[in-house]
């Protein structure tokens, strides 16, 4: 290894000494890995301590680890001796930039530094959101720049991310779950994770809950990423599976979150929720396309309701309506409200069950739901028929 290389190496593990460590990157990559491309490295507190995030990042994934420090520089040092041509080292104090050429003479320049102040890697910074922006995570999942401020293309996920915290904080107190010291959670259709961390996150470090939280995601890329941002972050309770709503034991999941769910998959999480007796199920229905086809509209609403927009708006009015009431029927006290706008869907409401310890006479709700459904010609509910099969599947033990 050259000269050059080991001075950039050292002053990569003195910044990080004298803490004037910023980041630092690592490209160019000619080694036998015919999918590696880049690597990033960021200095991140975890429950372990201070740790070097690393993030490898390939053609069609990113994979990340943290280590230790003194393990942080030996992963560098190695790295240009497997095939990384070049390296960019951020410090408070100055840049560095080294270049290997192809007969491995490498050149070593320095420049004025790029960032004049430390970047927090904590959470002792004043808040004045249920969410601190010097979190990793938000860093690591796009939220945050560098900096930890966030992203302009990213202020509608961050309002909702914090408004989602708020809300979820905000039921559980106005539930049996009140003053748990323990939960167990379960985040359906997990996606990247936003606001999966940002729950963990919360009700873990800030309130000193004893969580176990899984997000379930069907795209194991995400759940692999995700997987990695937990453990860099030390969340030891927060966990990623690859699977789907129907092939997910949620056994003993005291909350069950589905966000999104597209179609009748809100519906197989209602369902899963109940089946497992969750004490808060929250969701946020979107694509309401199993009721619409059904409708026949009664008389008096014939000319009303042949306009498209409108027969969208009751569908979905009735696909909510009938799932809320199906709660009721099941024990639960159901709440529908409109969240907050989200990224990329106009649909904002939110539907949440809460268990309650004595439903008392829930048969009024079942001929209810039987006038509604006569009412407007709908023939069949998924949520009703995945609750009336299992109710089937029961009386035959």
């Amino acid at each position: 290894m050259s000269q050059n290389v080991d001075r950039f190496v050292e002053k990569f593990a003195e910044s990080i000494a004298s803490e004037t460590f910023i980041k630092a990157t690592l490209g160019n990559y000619k080694g036998s890995d015919p999918h590696l491309q880049k690597i990033n490295l960021r200095l991140i507190t975890t429950k372990k301590g201070p740790r070097i995030y690393v993030l490898y990042k390939y053609d069609t994934r990113d994979t990340a680890k943290n280590y230790d420090h003194a393990q942080g520089v030996d992963i560098v040092r190695g790295m240009f001796a497997d095939g990384f041509k070049s390296g960019h080292l951020f410090t408070t104090e100055c840049d560095l930039q080294l270049d290997i050429g192809k007969k491995g003479n490498a050149r070593l320049n320095t420049s004025k530094p790029s960032f004049s102040n430390k970047i927090s890697t904590d959470h002792n910074r004043e808040k004045t959101t249920l969410i601190d922006t010097a979190a990793f995570y938000l860093k690591a999942l796009g939220i945050t720049d560098d900096n930890g401020r966030i992203r302009d293309k990213s202020q509608d996920k961050w309002r909702q991310i914090n408004k989602f915290v708020e809300t979820v904080v905000s039921l559980i107190e106005r539930s049996r779950l009140k003053g748990s010291k323990t939960l167990r959670i379960v985040d359906m259709g997990s996606g990247k994770g936003y606001l999966t961390f940002a729950l963990y996150d919360h009700l873990s470090n800030e309130r000193g809950i004893d969580v176990k939280m899984t997000g379930v995601e069907a795209r194991s890329e995400l759940v692999q990423i995700a997987n990695d941002v937990a453990a860099a972050c030390g969340f030891d309770g927060l966990s990623f599976n690859c699977g789907t709503i129907d092939s997910f034991d949620a056994s003993g999941a005291n909350i069950l979150i589905a966000l999104h769910a597209c179609n009748t998959a809100t519906d197989d999480a209602l369902f899963k929720g109940i089946s497992v007796g969750s004490d808060l199920i929250i969701a946020a229905p979107c694509c309401h396309q199993e009721i619409r086809p059904q409708i026949e509209p009664p008389a008096m609403m014939k000319d009303i309701l042949k306009h498209g927009v409108m027969l969208e708006r009751v569908a979905e009015t009735m696909t909510d309506g009938l799932r809320a009431l199906l709660l009721e029927r099941e024990g639960y006290a159901s709440k529908l409200f409109e969240f907050i706008s989200v990224e990329h869907t106009p649909k904002n409401n939110m539907l949440v069950g809460t268990r309650l310890d004595r439903p008392g006479d829930t048969s009024r709700f079942a001929d209810e739901i039987a006038e509604i459904k006569s009412f407007y010609g709908i023939g069949h509910c998924h949520l009703e028929e995945l609750l009336k099969k299992n109710a089937e599947t029961a009386t035959a033990k």
